[in-house]
């Protein structure tokens, strides 16, 4: 493999070692969350939710923070996974131990465990593996996404109306007017594209726009585990990662989306258009 730079400054060659430390990593942290999975699970109330949630959340934590954290000496862990905005500067590991832990804990299968390398606020590395499937999808920036060692490439549509387009709840307790512009944006998709999926995690519909399956996904948040992983990899993949507005995207942005070229500008006029 030749050497080069990506558009951070880091070899290429470098984070590809480094990529490889972090699959290894997130896979375990798969084979335990599989182990923890019972398509029979139904937690009666919230109290149970919450006790579920945060057993996932240490049980997986404790396989995958260590070997993540050597696999770039330096390194730091962002704590809060469902925190957004701006990191200090560094390299941070932006991980999330079950993203869909909702999902698993009521025995649905849209989970995986993910992993995202961050160097002063940029998306350098990402990694997300689905235990149920074994699907693999892996990024470092410069040099494409793959899943299961196959380069993605995003969806070539050029209208809205013939699209699949899709958001959903960042986290639990989202502020009143980050749900009524999502439930206003619903409706305005349902007018505009082909069909509109809501539903939670963020990167399980990521994983689609990259991989072509889906055509846009927006969300009216910034929580960083949920993004960083899908957006290198729908950027790396040929998409457009922007926020709602068109700007460039960054983790000081309010909100989100990811979408195929074609049908972006036709994306950003109806979020923008929103009363």
């Amino acid at each position: 493999m030749s050497v080069s730079l990506t558009a951070h400054g880091l070899p290429a060659t470098d984070l590809e070692t480094v990529l490889q430390s972090a699959v290894a990593a997130v896979k375990r942290g798969s084979r335990h969350l599989l182990k923890r999975f019972d398509t029979e699970a139904r937690p009666g109330d919230l109290e149970e939710i919450v006790r579920d949630i945060h057993a996932n959340d240490e049980a997986i934590l404790a396989v995958v923070k260590e070997p993540l954290l050597a696999a770039r000496p330096g390194s730091q862990w962002a704590e809060d996974e469902l925190a957004g905005g701006v990191l200090p500067e560094g390299e941070w590991w932006v991980v999330d131990t079950a993203e869909g832990n909702i999902n698993h804990i009521h025995g649905m299968g849209e989970w995986s465990v993910t992993a995202a390398l961050v160097r002063d606020n940029i998306p350098v590395l990402a990694v997300v593996h689905v235990p149920l499937t074994g699907d693999l999808y892996t990024a470092v920036r410069g040099q494409g996404a793959f899943l299961n060692g196959e380069r993605l490439r995003i969806s070539p549509k050029t209208d809205l109306k013939a699209a699949l387009v899709g958001t959903g709840q960042a986290k639990p307790g989202e502020t009143a007017g980050a749900l009524r512009r999502m439930g206003a944006s619903v409706t305005a998709m349902l007018f505009a594209s082909l069909v509109v999926r809501v539903s939670v995690p963020a990167t399980m519909q990521l994983i689609h726009v990259a991989a072509g399956r889906m055509d846009a996904f927006w969300q009216f948040s910034d929580v960083r585990s949920g993004l960083l992983p899908g957006a290198l990899l729908v950027a790396e993949a040929g998409g457009q990662v922007t926020d709602t507005r068109g700007e460039p995207w960054t983790l000081a942005s309010e909100d989100f989306l990811a979408s195929a070229p074609g049908i972006h500008t036709q994306t950003v006029d109806v979020l923008t258009g929103l009363s």
